[in-house]
């Protein structure tokens, strides 16, 4: 049987804070508890279809790349553009990590820890999926 992520933790200065700047990016909520802990926040989707995220306490701040970050995409009734923007006003900023010419935008959050806004909707990458998998006769991919 395989593992089942229970969530992803994520370092941060002050986790109240960040947890709830990507709150309010992802569209989820934040989670209360019934012994809140300042050190340990947790965010989720309310409608559970994600691994929440856990923003935990730590002494130092970011200094080097991440070795793993988040790729976001805008939501359907969306794009890119608009959530570029919204993501902007937010707070995030562009990051340049030497990405070079691509359809996605490298950003990182307010404590600088880089994510990625990719091009397509749900939809769209569905949609895309289908046809290449209909095209080379099964075979399915993804992409920005």
């Amino acid at each position: 049987m395989p593992l089942v992520v229970s969530q992803l933790s994520i370092d941060a200065h002050d986790p109240a804070a960040l947890a709830a700047w990507w709150a309010e990016a992802l569209g989820w909520r934040v989670v209360v508890d019934e012994e809140p802990d300042e050190d340990e926040i947790e965010i989720e989707p309310g409608d559970g279809s994600a691994t929440s995220w856990l923003f935990l306490r730590v002494p130092e701040g970011k200094s080097v790349k991440n070795r793993v970050h988040p790729d976001v995409r805008p939501p359907d009734g969306s794009d890119q553009a608009t959530e570029l923007r919204r993501l902007l006003d937010l707070g995030a900023t562009r990051v340049d990590i030497g990405q070079g010419d691509v359809p996605w935008h490298v950003l990182a959050d307010p404590e600088g820890n880089e994510f990625c806004l990719l091009r397509s909707t749900p939809s769209q990458l569905a949609a895309a999926s289908a046809a290449q998998g209909a095209a080379s006769g099964g075979a399915g991919g993804t992409g920005g």
